[in-house]
């Protein structure tokens, strides 16, 4: 499991939930601006979360309509730019992402690099 790829992800995913849910991929859980050991499933920040879209569908994938519509090209720019990023300071990077792989997580043995 690489460190940096999963980063990567969670980029994208922000990127994604962010523009259709108005929300962070933690906040669509239930668990965003609510407040740490809160039970409340929805965000301070008004972004749907999964007990909104099900208890609402329907205007919850009006919403998600309407934010994906107002928000794709944001999206595409952002995606692009996170792929650019993360391509070339791999590539920047790519000496000291290996000598941390190989003398600190590998002699580790739990299958994680950077």
């Amino acid at each position: 499991m690489s460190l940096i790829n999963l980063a990567e992800s969670y980029a994208y995913a922000t990127t994604i939930t962010s523009g259709v849910f108005g929300n962070s991929p933690v906040g669509l859980l239930g668990f965003g601006d609510a407040g740490v050991g809160s039970t409340a499933m929805t965000t301070t920040n008004g972004g749907l979360s999964l007990q909104s879209i099900i208890s609402e569908p329907g205007s919850s994938f009006d919403t998600m309509q309407a934010n994906f519509t107002a928000n794709y090209q944001a999206m595409a720019v952002q995606a692009i730019g996170i792929g650019l990023t993360f391509k070339f300071a791999k590539k920047l990077l790519r000496k000291p992402i290996s000598n941390v792989n190989r003398n600190l997580m590998a002699p580790l043995g739990i299958g994680v690099r950077l």
